[in-house]
């Protein structure tokens, strides 16, 4: 009895394929291997710039607090001007509460902008009123090298110098 026909081409066309599989698995393999090395490197990076924003938002954190500590001494010293500023009685060790991040401020009376009368005296003080502008440039700082600065203005009501 004699093979039927279709037995023999296909066993002949089983030997032409031997080792495909191996190809394509192979194939597969180094696909998903970049995948997962193309992944984990896009988390790294993901990981790094949260980062660097969670220490820029501590360095603004910390100018924000040098600002609010400025504000809370502030006086009405005309006298701090821009190249003799108020700084903070800490010194170089202003450091911000829980983090630790160092800040600095520069309080000073803008004599550029002078002396600003309040018009009609505001809401019944009566005459001879003026407010008087101040400015104070902050700054803090965190880790991987994260700065903040940040300028803030304000005014003091009093009486017009005469």
């Amino acid at each position: 009895m004699s093979t039927p026909q279709w037995h023999a081409s296909a066993a002949g066309c089983r030997r032409s394929q031997r080792g495909a599989v191996l190809y394509v698995a192979l194939l597969l393999l180094l696909l998903l291997t970049m995948l997962a090395v193309g992944g984990t490197l896009t988390a790294a990076l993901e990981l790094q710039m949260a980062g660097n924003a969670q220490h820029r938002d501590r360095a603004l954190a910390a100018s924000e607090y040098a600002i609010g500590r400025a504000l809370s001494g502030a006086g009405t010293d005309t006298g701090a001007t821009l190249r003799d500023p108020a700084r903070p009685a800490c010194g170089d060790g202003c450091r911000t509460p829980g983090t630790g991040d160092p800040w600095d401020y520069a309080a000073y009376y803008d004599s550029s902008a002078g002396a600003t009368p309040v018009p009609g005296g505001g809401h019944s003080l009566g005459s001879g009123i003026e407010a008087y502008h101040f400015v104070i440039e902050a700054s803090g700082e965190s880790a991987r090298g994260a700065r903040s600065e940040v300028t803030q203005g304000y005014y003091v009501v009093g009486p017009a110098d005469d």
